[in-house]
């Protein structure tokens, strides 16, 4: 079975045919190249979900998350950059949003003109990192996001910081260094093309014409967001492996892995999750074996997919999955 027998389309599957053929020379890069998220735009992969009736592709959700894994099968950096964007399109789709902002802002998105990124470091349990208090005519945001990807690439940030009475306050932010913000390279292991910068706020002001919203924070609820398609990398990884090694009993793992992922709710999502990253990285090391000592140079597809399937051990992941990680593992 092919990923277009389970409706991902077909200009999909000729762009991951695309990003396939330069994944060694983006794996090397300082930063994914611009015609890759042209390709995105093209595809229509920046409006995936929204209407047809508004520009976008009108898949449903769990359309969605073949699409990511087809993409991530070919080239992880660009599709880990291209995925951020969605919880901003998702923002601009929610009614609950300001009507200024989803006017101004969601054709754009749709079209890939404006690019999202995300800073959610107001979601991390524990204490707060990055804090948002009213001011007149807006908030001032003070701390750090530790892993914000996409820098110089995306427009905007959807920022995420604690506010006052424990609650979490969405924000727009122009993803550039201004007063008040500043940013610092994270040099990643894997898809270090995807420009990932620690970003240090300090006394950065945002209008509340920039507000998207404000909730209370639950970190039960938070920590579900995104669970399901962040799975599709660590499968997107496996397949590539499992195409690159031939039939194999791993080809079962992996459909059967999907399935589980498709299926799980918010208690089953962790150990669904888990499973699919230890699979990734059994896979990757299956290869290597099979590859034999080729897999040691650098720019090999088994050592970069290697690397790859460890990044995607710690990438968006939760104290739940870590331990169910670690109870695979061990």
């Amino acid at each position: 079975m092919t990923m277009a027998d389970v409706g991902v389309p077909p200009e999909v599957c000729e762009l991951a045919a695309r990003f396939l053929a330069d994944a060694e020379a983006v794996d090397a890069a300082d930063a994914v190249p611009e015609e890759h998220l042209r390709g995105l735009a093209s595809a229509g992969l920046y409006g995936v979900f929204a209407p047809a009736a508004a520009g976008g592709l009108g898949l449903a959700y769990p359309d969605v998350c073949p699409v990511i894994e087809e993409l991530a099968s070919a080239c992880l950096a660009s599709t880990f950059v291209w995925i951020q964007h969605l919880r901003l399109l998702g923002a601009l789709l929610d009614p609950a949003t300001p009507a200024p902002l989803r006017t101004a802002l969601l054709p754009g998105a749709i079209r890939g003109e404006v690019r999202g990124g995300l800073a959610l470091a107001g979601l991390l349990p524990g204490p707060p990192r990055l804090t948002a208090q009213p001011t007149e005519g807006g908030w001032v945001l003070d701390g750090q996001a530790p892993w914000v990807s996409g820098w110089g690439l995306v427009n905007l940030l959807l920022t995420v910081a604690r506010g006052p009475q424990d609650t979490a306050v969405t924000l727009l932010v122009d993803a550039r260094e201004q007063p008040g913000l500043a940013a610092a390279r994270q040099r990643l292991t894997a898809a270090n093309a995807s420009v990932t910068v620690r970003l240090s706020f300090t006394g950065l002001f945002v209008p509340d014409s920039r507000v998207v919203g404000q909730q209370p924070f639950d970190p039960a609820r938070q920590q579900a967001e995104g669970l399901r398609p962040n799975g599709s990398l660590a499968l997107g990884v496996a397949r590539r492996c499992c195409a690159l090694i031939g039939p194999s009993a791993l080809d079962d793992e992996l459909r059967s892995s999907r399935a589980e992922l498709d299926a799980a709710g918010t208690d089953a999502m962790p150990a669904a999750r888990a499973r699919a990253c230890e699979l990734a990285v059994r896979a990757a090391h299956v290869l290597a074996v099979r590859r034999g000592s080729t897999s040691a140079l650098a720019g090999d597809p088994a050592e970069r997919l290697t690397r790859e399937a460890a990044f995607l051990l710690v990438f968006g992941s939760r104290p739940a999955i870590k331990d169910a990680l670690l109870d695979r593992l061990s």
